[in-house]
């Protein structure tokens, strides 16, 4: 299945790009998905625990279910005063 990636701030960067697609199987996660990136790009490793995930705009946890044609988006920490 087909998902699109969007990615923001640091994670962005660690990415090299804003958005991406991702080819996974089906009845995938976004755990299944984290995986994938963090093999692909492992600077993202450490951001693991702090980053949040959004799938189709709502906030997920990583055992959350994907479809296809999902759209996921990454969240570094954010902090303010």
């Amino acid at each position: 299945m087909q998902i699109r990636l969007l990615a923001f701030a640091s994670l962005r960067e660690i990415l090299q790009t804003p958005e991406r697609s991702l080819n996974l199987p089906e009845g995938a996660r976004v755990s299944d998905a984290q995986r994938l990136l963090e093999r692909q790009f492992p600077a993202l490793v450490p951001h693991r625990s702090s980053m949040r995930i959004a799938r189709n705009g709502r906030l997920v946890d990583s055992d959350g279910a994907l479809s296809d044609g999902d759209e996921i988006a990454l969240f570094p920490p954010v902090g303010g005063g």
